[in-house]
């Protein structure tokens, strides 16, 4: 993709954000949600506050990035207590998961919003999203939230290049999505099971790996890593240490899944999961 091409996504962009007098973004410190708050900043310097959620399903270093980034930016940043986890039709974990999470995120965005004085809300998908099975998107359009960069027609690619060129830390961040999305479809949602898996992958990215998913499978920890560090991870003494402190956590067997990373690999199967 050009330069030229990405310049007029970017002014696009721009235009959609002069549009608003005053903006709350959805802000989870990934590298879609930098980006607008950081094209955002400069458009409405005094009138726009970021909000992210804090509960079970999201990270914990996360939240602390998320955190760092918005004080470095002296973006007005707030955090607020989600409560997915104490919705039936959330912890029931169906395929519709996803759309009741966001349901009352974006509740409570918009209630934050009003109390702020800000009239709109938004949040940082783009154009590839709409290509995975994605019920929350479906969620904020109901809900009235913008998607400036979907309206901009950026991809991903387009917002890390155009990250990179701004100098942004997060323009190589490696993708991240809530610890529910660790859970196979049908098995209940539990704290405990959230804990368990953010501990795991915290074992994981701390001997040095990018990015990781241990997906949750009853008691067995089913890991994913970039294809090109799959002969790592299979290393003896990394092997060893790995399965030593996730049997640690409460794990009893632990794989390493051969295809590798795949990005909403959860989903795959969502043909065969029923409806409701």
């Amino acid at each position: 993709m050009g330069t030229v091409s990405l310049k007029t996504k970017k002014d696009r962009l721009i235009s959609i954000l002069k549009g608003f007098d005053s903006l709350l973004i959805a802000f989870s410190g990934g590298v879609d949600s930098t980006f607008l708050l950081v094209m955002a900043h400069e458009i409405l310097p005094e009138n726009l506050v970021a909000v992210t959620a804090a509960s079970a399903v999201h990270p914990e270093s996360e939240n602390r990035s998320a955190k760092a980034l918005a004080n470095n930016l002296g973006v007005r940043h707030l955090v607020f207590q989600s409560k997915e986890m104490m919705q039936p039709d959330f912890v029931a974990n169906t395929r519709d998961r996803c759309y009741v999470c966001k349901k009352y995120l974006f509740e409570d965005s918009l209630k934050i919003a009003s109390e702020e004085g800000i009239k709109h809300v938004a949040h940082g998908a783009n154009l590839d999203d709409l290509k995975d099975y994605r019920p929350g998107f479906i969620a904020a359009k109901e809900m009235g939230i913008y998607a400036p960069m979907v309206e901009a027609g950026l991809t991903k690619d387009d917002i890390r290049m155009l990250s990179k060129t701004m100098n942004l830390e997060t323009w190589n961040k490696a993708p991240m999505a809530c610890l529910a999305t660790r859970v196979p479809y049908g098995t209940p949602i539990t704290t405990k099971a959230l804990k368990m898996v953010d501990q795991a992958e915290q074992v994981i990215l701390n001997l040095g790996f990018d990015s990781c998913r241990v997906r949750l499978h009853d008691s067995v920890a089913r890991i994913e890593v970039a294809p090109g560090d799959i002969d790592r991870i299979l290393d003896r003494k990394i092997r060893s240490t790995i399965t030593r402190q996730l049997k640690g956590i409460g794990f009893s067997h632990i794989s390493v899944d051969l295809t590798g990373y795949v990005p909403g690999s959860m989903n795959a199967v969502k043909n065969t999961e029923p409806k409701g």
